[in-house]
């Protein structure tokens, strides 16, 4: 399945305190199992929580900034995806300016989500369900065509992908429990 941030609409946060633009997510039995997203992080201020569910947040985009409250304290940095518990509730300050974000908020009953960075070159082949995210360069993956920046795809098992033109790409692992 193929998905672009550059044509998604922005949605308000839980919370109210800014946009995100569904990208691609899956239910089980009803329920929330994984969710894809792209979020404009342009101030400081409370991050929505999410009971129950865990989360990943890779900056895209910008500087990033710190989440943390009374007893943790996360850095948020480019291309360095961070993994955490979504039901805790964190407040954002941004390092310098506002900074774009790669989501994926998943519930740990259903699946387990491993996160990587890809640079230029073949795609490692993987099982179960990838997501790539193209932030930079080109990914040309079979049966999709060449994806650029902004723009994805989910697929199962080990489809033939390249990064190109200096690419990078978030790639996240979904495997159920």
């Amino acid at each position: 399945m193929r998905f672009s941030a550059l044509t998604a609409q922005p949605l308000p946060w839980k919370n109210g305190g800014g946009v995100t633009r569904e990208l691609a997510s899956h239910a089980e039995d009803g329920n929330l199992a994984w969710r894809l997203s792209l979020a404009d992080i342009t101030r400081n201020g409370p991050f929505s929580a999410f009971p129950g569910l865990a989360r990943i947040h890779c900056i895209v985009e910008g500087a990033g900034h710190t989440l943390s409250n009374e007893s943790v304290r996360l850095e948020a940095r480019p291309l360095d995806p961070l993994c955490f518990d979504g039901g805790v509730a964190l407040d954002c300050q941004l390092r310098d300016g506002p900074c774009k974000a790669f989501n994926v908020i998943y519930d740990p009953a259903w699946v387990t989500a491993d996160p990587g960075i890809l640079a230029d070159g073949p795609v490692p082949e993987a099982e179960g369900l990838r997501v790539l995210f193209v932030v930079s360069g080109g990914l040309e993956a079979a049966g999709t065509g060449r994806l650029g920046p902004g723009e994805g795809v989910v697929t199962q098992g080990a489809a033939a992908a390249v990064v190109s033109g200096g690419g990078t790409v978030v790639q996240v692992r979904i495997l159920p429990v």
